[in-house]
């Protein structure tokens, strides 16, 4: 199944539990997703590719609240609160060959130090696997969608894609590419995942508020799991697990992380939280997921060999 991004599959900036489902799947199907970005203060001059889809969504009137384009959502047979939807991304491509980085006042790491908005216009060429920027440095790529969701609780009514929570959304986590698996707790019926958000490129910490933004096509197996218990998103690459801390102090989100990988390491490994919490010390790596999304994001990734 293929569901293409458009006015009617697409949600703007928000994510809402009561928003109806664009497809339903079965357990274990795999679905390709397409995905567009950006409003019309980002569009690239002549000679770069733009789908038609997004100037569609443009004109159909921007979002009430700022955030991202998302397609979705996707219903999954069976899900029900209280369930894990695991999400195997088995490929992500680029859906154009130009992406869009920004920096403006009052938003980002540093959002007093820049007076002016600054724009590039960023080439991409997939064949090549890289990005041109403007002064003519080359970047390689490696595409992954900045906001993968389920929908979120419904006590918390509609939301922005902005803050990553538990339901997911705006992880910016740039471990999160092909070949890897995104855990994320169930909060409604048929789970309801989404996704956009896509970047070419990003650094650890995204800290301009961009990465190289662009449209992508991500093919996905979701499958429900009704034999995990868990309640806050964790992911898993080939070769390392990954546990995420999301809050506004970035303190606390190394706590969340940390305490989370101390249990996932004392259950994998059988050995005490004590002897846990010292091989976090020893092996564990801390990093930065994102300093930008006014919920900021450490994730802590963890050799499975060591396990």
């Amino acid at each position: 199944m293929i569901i293409d991004a458009g006015p009617d599959t697409c949600h703007w900036g928000y994510f809402d539990a009561t928003r109806a489902p664009v497809a339903t799947i079965a357990s274990g199907a795999e679905v390709t997703i397409n995905s567009v970005s950006g409003g019309p203060d980002v569009l690239p001059g002549d000679g770069f590719h733009v789908p038609p889809e997004l100037l569609e969504l443009h004109a159909a009137g921007l979002p009430g609240m700022p955030g991202h384009i998302l397609t979705g959502p996707v219903a999954v047979e069976g899900a029900a609160a209280g369930d894990v939807l695991q999400i195997d991304i088995l490929d992500v491509k680029l859906r154009q060959d130009w992406g869009f980085t920004y920096a403006k006042p009052l938003a980002g790491t540093l959002p007093l130090d820049f007076t002016e908005r600054h724009d590039m216009t960023i080439a991409l060429d997939a064949d090549a696997n890289e990005a041109t920027l403007p002064w003519g440095l080359k970047l390689p790529l490696a595409p992954f969608f900045g906001g993968m969701a389920v929908a979120p609780p419904p006590a918390w009514g509609r939301i922005s894609t902005i803050e990553p929570r538990a339901h997911g959304g705006n992880l910016d986590n740039k471990e999160l590419v092909a070949g890897t698996t995104l855990y994320l707790p169930v909060f409604n019926e048929g789970a309801l995942f989404s996704c956009g958000d896509g970047h070419g490129a990003q650094g650890d910490g995204e800290v301009c508020v961009t990465a190289i933004e662009t449209a992508l096509q991500g093919r996905f197996r979701l499958t429900v799991r009704k034999d995990l218990d868990l309640t806050y998103p964790e992911a898993e690459t080939p070769t390392h697990l990954i546990t995420m801390g999301m809050h506004a102090d970035l303190d606390v989100c190394v706590e969340i992380a940390l305490r989370r990988m101390i249990g996932l390491v004392s259950e994998r490994a059988g050995i005490t939280r004590a002897e846990a919490y010292m091989l976090c010390s020893l092996a564990g790596d801390l990093r930065v997921t994102q300093t930008v999304n006014r919920e900021k994001g450490i994730h802590m990734m963890m050799d499975k060999s060591l396990l």
